[in-house]
């Protein structure tokens, strides 16, 4: 499915269109920009055609000093038929033979007054975000105390009722049931809910919930960096459950791997407060303060006297 087309980028940065209409559904499959400089001079051995070009007062100086067959030559090659669009930014006039050898090939001409270093980094950065890989993933995420919690576990184990908690505790609920996640760059995952269960949560008794609704406008928000998952499971006698924190699992979303706490679930244990407690615990860890680590030490040091005492009776 193509994610962005010509007349996107035309929409969002309002372009002039000087030419080439026909082509303004084109698809734009990278966010890479090139900036024709050394095509312009001739070498086109490597020239990434599929690429937005973007000519600014340097390459149009340069192509000013050209003979007018080279000019025309230049164009005709610059303008392919998986050419997005070639932008001129600073508001800058468009060559004639620009135009020419565009309407040909049906490449959209664009124009922009924005500087070119500063179109570019927009440019760049709206692409980006937009080619981004995607996924969609079972689960409810929260922003707790800045931290965007990821909470996953089987269906009716108690996600929403513990987001619902949460946000009646003051934190911010960012989607239910079904969580879309990008990843914008390399290791940054960022979610957001569907449009059509925006601001819902689903309640097993009570039915469908309207967040913003019932808690205001600051119990949610729109998207929110995912920085810790947190697994619910029905609690497990027979299993082992990680009682220090000494180990720190990870789960792999996209190409990006994030921290991950597995909470056994039974009656009793208030899970709100846990995942209070387990996004502060991991602030603090970031901040460098682990407590696990500084019990095992101390651990450690009590041990290691001990076995002195012990040395010196015998």
């Amino acid at each position: 499915m193509v994610k962005v087309r010509t007349k996107d980028i035309v929409e969002k940065f309002q372009l002039e269109l000087i030419c080439g209409e026909e082509g303004i559904n084109r698809p734009i499959t990278m966010s890479d920009i090139s900036r024709p400089g050394i095509e312009l001079a001739g070498f086109f051995e490597f020239y990434p055609a599929e690429r937005i070009q973007l000519l600014g007062m340097t390459e149009l100086t340069f192509f000013q000093q050209l003979s007018d067959s080279e000019k025309e030559t230049r164009m005709e090659k610059l303008c392919t038929d998986i050419t997005p669009a070639i932008i001129i930014t600073r508001g800058l006039e468009v060559p004639k033979e620009l135009i020419e050898a565009a309407e040909r090939e049906s490449v959209p001409v664009l124009r922009t007054t924005l500087k070119t270093t500063r179109f570019a980094s927009r440019l760049t950065n709206f692409l980006e975000s937009k080619l981004a890989p995607t996924t969609a993933v079972h689960g409810v995420l929260v922003d707790v105390y800045g931290i965007g919690v990821l909470i996953t576990g089987k269906s009716g184990v108690g996600k929403s009722e513990t987001a619902l908690e949460l946000v009646k505790r003051g934190h911010r609920l960012v989607a239910d049931d079904c969580v879309e996640i990008r990843q914008e760059d390399q290791d940054t995952l960022v979610g957001t809910s569907p449009d059509l269960i925006e601001h819902l949560l689903e309640i097993r008794g009570l039915g469908i919930i309207n967040v913003m609704t019932l808690f205001g406008a600051g119990a949610v928000r729109s998207n929110k960096r995912i920085t810790l998952v947190i697994n619910l499971e029905t609690w497990d006698p027979k299993k082992q459950y990680d009682r220090l924190g000494l180990d720190e699992e990870k789960m792999k979303i996209i190409d990006t791997e994030i921290t991950k706490l597995t909470v056994p679930v039974r009656p009793g244990r208030n899970l709100a407060v846990i995942i209070e407690v387990a996004a502060m615990n991991y602030r603090l860890k970031r901040m460098g303060v682990n407590a696990a680590q500084q019990f095992t030490e101390r651990l450690a040091d009590v041990i290691e006297d001990g076995d002195h005492e012990h040395d010196e009776l015998f």
